[in-house]
């Protein structure tokens, strides 16, 4: 994966700083815009902290690729969104996951950090 447990972070803040902004320097992606997106990794980390294996299994790999179908409807519905994927690279990232449960946590984790920098950057409900 592009990110790691290094830079996903420092990633996650560049992509929300290149969001496009209001003439009041207001993000125009609101929060309401990913937070289904976010519930449904939410969802998915809960159930992968569980796991003992490295690999996950095709139950949870279905979720993820539920997830990634998800995101790719909210992106068609919406061109800020569709900004959003491209610059953060969601549907990519889904895809290298595979079915190794440390490249999922990592996602969920830079999922995470792109809605707090969001909020820290304006971001509004």
């Amino acid at each position: 994966m592009t990110i790691n447990h290094e830079n996903y972070v420092d990633e996650a803040e560049k992509v929300i700083k290149s969001l496009s902004k209001d003439r009041h320097n207001n993000l125009l992606l609101t929060t309401s815009k990913i937070r289904n997106i976010l519930s449904m990794i939410n969802d998915i980390y809960n159930d992968t902290l569980h796991y003992k294996e490295d690999k996950i299994d095709n139950e949870l790999k279905g979720r993820v690729q539920y997830l990634r179908m998800r995101i790719a409807y909210e992106a068609g519905r919406e061109k800020i969104v569709m900004d959003f994927e491209k610059k953060a690279h969601l549907m990519d990232y889904i895809k290298e996951i595979g079915d190794n449960k440390q490249n999922l946590i990592l996602f969920c984790h830079y999922m995470e950090a792109l809605v707090a920098y969001h909020k820290y950057y304006g971001g509004k409900d």
